[in-house]
């Protein structure tokens, strides 16, 4: 696998070029970076349209879940996107946290943020504003935001420990966060995980879950929940850019889970009121048993 600067150097390139391409192109590709699938089906992104707020100029089809429905936003929320692209989570939560609220997008691709700011100044909202950045040295002071929302954007990030360390340095006492990302159960195959463009692609950049949940709670998050998970599917005509025919076989019928979840967690401070989960509790086979309060 390259380095971490030639890493983000290639998401760079990759997300520039998916911020000029079609929704239809990227809903059918894996996190849009992929060389389109033959079968014109969403591997990962939920539905939008029915979303308060939903914007579709914004929407370029490159999430995996909505984390903005989990996000118990209120009116008056300060709330940061990290990874905004065109602005459609920006703008489901500019819905839930009113015109009392700021909502704050941040994206290291210049393209996406002139998408965004556009399509901002076409609905005419003035409490969302969009900055250049990467999401491991967020552009914004020490405990700003009320709430934290990403969708598909931290298994694009190689060092992925920092992004959490940046988030809880962001929120404020008791705020708390909502995270659709991409984990792994089981190790996928070297192909997979050494190409780098199957890393702007979510799936070689995304780790196990039990280590994304970890790194969590590690932090000092408290009450980690996972919201929503759903498993995902690799159209085999994608798998054939890199595995023989046999690889896709056992690939296949290997016990190697990709998944989209959705995690909630909060910084310790005033508003906390549940006790904490051991990590334990949160690892593989118990991730969301209802006896742990996970679900």
């Amino acid at each position: 696998m390259k380095k971490a600067q030639e890493l983000k150097d290639i998401v760079k390139e990759r997300y520039a070029k998916i911020a000029e391409q079609g929704k239809a192109e990227n809903a059918a590709s894996c996190c849009g970076a992929t060389t389109p699938s033959n079968k014109i089906y969403n591997i990962m992104m939920d539905d939008y349209s029915e979303t308060k707020g939903y914007n579709e100029d914004a929407d370029l089809g490159l999430g995996c879940g909505l984390p903005t429905q989990f996000a118990k936003i209120k009116k008056g929320d300060t709330v940061i996107d990290l990874g905004s692209g065109a602005g459609n989570d920006c703008f489901v939560a500019r819905h839930e946290t009113g015109v009392e609220g700021k909502v704050i997008g941040i994206d290291f691709t210049p393209i996406m943020i002139e998408k965004a700011r556009i399509n901002a100044e076409k609905l005419g909202y003035n409490n969302i504003e969009f900055r250049e950045g990467d999401i491991d040295a967020m552009p914004v002071s020490d405990a700003i935001a009320d709430v934290i929302v990403s969708n598909c954007v931290l298994n694009l990030v190689p060092d992925k420990a920092l992004v959490i360390k940046e988030i809880h340095r962001v929120l404020k006492p008791g705020g708390h966060f909502s995270i659709s990302d991409i984990v792994l159960v089981g190790d996928l195959p070297e192909a997979l995980k050494n190409d780098a463009e199957m890393y702007a692609g979510c799936v070689a950049g995304a780790i196990q879950r039990s280590a994304y949940l970890k790194m969590i709670t590690d932090q000092g998050f408290q009450n980690v929940t996972i919201q929503k998970e759903k498993p995902i599917t690799i159209p085999e005509d994608i798998l054939n850019k890199y595995l023989s025919e046999d690889g896709i076989k056992t690939f296949n019928t290997a016990a190697t889970g990709i998944f989209s979840i959705t995690v909630y967690a909060e910084k310790e401070g005033t508003a906390l009121h549940k006790p904490k989960l051991k990590f334990s509790e949160l690892s593989e086979g118990s991730a969301c048993k209802p006896e742990t309060g996970c679900c």
